[in-house]
Formats: C-alpha cells, structure tokens, sequence
C-alpha cells in the first residue's frame, strides 16, 4: 500500500514539474523545477529497484547537468523577448517534432497490448539464477552490447561541454588577456629598457 502511494506522489509531482518546466516564464524557474523533476524520477527508480539509476540520476543530471544549465542561463545575455518573437515561424516544426514523440510513446505503449511478456522481459534482463548486483548488470549490458553506442553518447557529450564553454566565452574591448606565447617569445630588448638617469634630475 505504501509503495503505491509512493508510487502515485512521486508520479504526480515529476508530471507537474515537467509541466512547469515548459511552461515557466522565467528560465531559472525551470531549471530548478527541472531538478525537481529529477529528484522525482529517482525516487521512481528506487521504487523500481534500481537504487544505481537513482543514483546516477541524482549525481549526474542535477549535479552536473542542470547546474550547467543554471550556468548557462544565468551568464548567457540572453534577449527571451526576441527569442519568442519567432516562436510562430517554428511552430510547424515544434508540432511535428511533438507528433514523432507521440507516435512513438504510443508504439511503446502499444507493444505492451500486443506482446505483454515485453514488460516482464525489460524488467529483468539477467536471468534470476546469475546472481548479480543491479550495478554488475547494468555494466554488463552497457560494456558489451552497448559499447559503440555508449562512446557515442560521451562524443556528443563532450561536444555539447565545448560548446557551452565557446558560448560563455567573450571578447571584450579594453580588457587584458594574457598571451603566454608572446611573454615567453620576446626578447631581452623587447621588454628590458636600460635608462641613464643623470644625478638629481630624478625619474
């Protein structure tokens, strides 16, 4: 009984949390209402058995990722009313985008009403007599059949970093930069000046 209650909180506060998410006006009101989100979907994971996704969650995505948001927002000069401006132009777009995650929630959903053993078989992926830890299995599937995929997702994740580094990145007039290669390159007459003061003239 309490695990359903569980169950139904959790759910119903990660589904509002997402939902302010994308309806937030203000873009640090959505981060963290996206951290929100994510100590939720935890909490679901730990219901589910999965304490090492949980954690995962909770270490990665909001401490590393929507803190990078947060950072981002927060340096980024960032004009949302000329932003919003185009929002029409990109509406047909955003629908068909919408219309392909639909369809495909719809065939996840779907496969459960044509195949109901899938549910089981995606729920325990290690057979019950190999005794492993949930971490041992996770590894084991991720290492193996999902390694090129895996490499992949840590390329585009490390583009994204340089990405967000390229765009907080700025060129300001009148402020100095340190230029190593130029101090280490110039020479004994480029930056030592020998001046003869005569006595009491002064400097």
């Amino acid at each position: 009984m309490i695990q359903v209650i569980s169950f139904y909180a959790f759910s119903a506060v990660t589904i509002a949390a997402a939902v302010m998410v994308i309806s937030a006006r203000n873009p640090v009101h959505s981060v963290l209402f996206l951290i929100l989100a994510f100590f939720n979907a935890a909490g679901l994971f730990v219901l589910m058995g999965a304490e090492f996704i949980a954690m995962i969650l909770v270490i990665v995505y909001v401490g590393a990722v929507a803190v990078l948001f947060l950072f981002v927002v927060m340096m980024l000069d960032i004009n949302f009313v000329e932003l919003r401006q185009g929002f029409l132009q990109y509406l047909p777009i955003g629908g068909l985008v919408g219309l392909v995650l639909l369809a495909e929630l719809v065939l996840v959903l779907g496969s459960w009403v044509i195949a109901p053993d899938t549910a089981s078989r995606a729920s325990a992926p290690v057979p019950a007599a190999a005794e492993v830890t949930n971490t041992h299995a996770i590894g084991r599937v991720l290492y193996t059949d999902y390694i090129y995929l895996f490499q992949a997702a840590g390329l585009i994740l490390l583009i994204a970093m340089i990405g967000a580094i390229v765009l907080t990145l700025r060129s300001r007039n009148g402020v100095k930069r340190q230029n190593i290669s130029s101090q280490v390159s110039r020479t004994r007459e480029e930056s030592v000046e020998i001046r003869h003061i005569e006595p009491g003239s002064g400097v």
